[in-house]
């Protein structure tokens, strides 16, 4: 008798025991929040329609004004890339970007749900890490959709007045790529940003200041003040996805292609890095 009631404790503990969270389930669970959120879906359809509309509406403008147009500009066609990838259609998409990864982490610290994830998954640093894989694939498959997607009804609209380019084309396929990643990196600052606030609005309205307003503050006339404004996410997306420059010359900078390749690889490192920083020292 004696026997069996001291081994019960043992096999209760030996059952009670459970192997620690992969970092698959961690995943699995992120996405669950993230799907789970109901303007996650409206809002990832719409902006990607809105990207692709505004690229239809630039190409049907200089479909329609091509016959006005001067003859070197309809033989080098200029504004075919910039149709693809208009600003209006990008700059929109970065700013819903941030404010969607920011929201990713904010609204776990609004609903409380934040302290039931570190209970369940005392390993904090995986939790920011399984967000931001997530946030990134979401977005990174939004932004390769509106890229794709506004570049050939961009190019098929403009077919008509044979003032189309290739994807193999100089810096078309360039800018391709960097209209697609523009949103998970704005997604991924977003999500450092809601770490680091912790408060809707404030991390929305930090978000557009970072992404928009701050580059106004830094010319291109001076050499520190460029470089800072080439430091700009925005400023290596507009780099990246244009291929028509003025030429660089005293007093005017210009960023390298390089330099804003860099941007959009610092920018997110430095969001991961400040929310591993943030969630380890603070109370949730």
């Amino acid at each position: 008798m004696s026997a069996k009631v001291s081994a019960s404790p043992l096999t209760s503990a030996v059952r009670v025991a459970e192997p620690p969270a992969r970092f698959r389930d961690l995943l699995a669970a992120e996405w669950i929040k993230m799907r789970s959120l109901r303007s996650t879906p409206w809002t990832l359809g719409l902006i990607t329609l809105f990207v692709i509309g505004s690229a239809t509406l630039a190409a049907m403008a200089d479909y329609n004004n091509f016959p006005r147009y001067s003859p070197e500009s309809q033989r080098e066609h200029m504004f075919s890339l910039h149709d693809a990838f208009p600003s209006t259609g990008y700059w929109t998409l970065t700013l819903v970007a941030v404010s969607m990864g920011a929201i990713a982490v904010v609204s776990e610290y609004g609903s409380g749900l934040i302290r039931t994830t570190i209970v369940a998954v005392p390993a904090r640093g995986a939790v920011v890490l399984a967000k931001a894989v997530v946030v990134a694939a979401v977005w990174a498959v939004v932004g390769a959709v509106s890229a794709s997607g506004s570049f050939a009804v961009s190019q098929a609209i403009l077919a008509g007045r044979d003032a189309a380019i290739s994807i193999t084309d100089p810096g078309a396929f360039r800018a391709m790529v960097a209209s697609a990643l523009v949103a998970p990196v704005c997604a991924l600052i977003g999500l450092g940003l809601g770490f680091l606030i912790r408060h809707t609005a404030a991390t929305t309205a930090a978000g557009i200041f970072t992404l928009l307003v701050l580059p106004a503050f830094f010319s291109t006339s001076r050499r520190w003040s460029a470089e800072l404004n080439h430091s700009m996410v925005l400023t290596a997306w507009q780099r990246l996805s244009t291929e028509w420059l003025p030429p660089s010359r005293p007093g005017y900078y210009v960023a390298t292609i390089t330099e804003s390749w860099i941007v959009y690889a610092v920018w997110p490192l430095v969001a991961i890095v400040v929310a591993l920083v943030v969630i380890r020292r603070r109370d949730v």
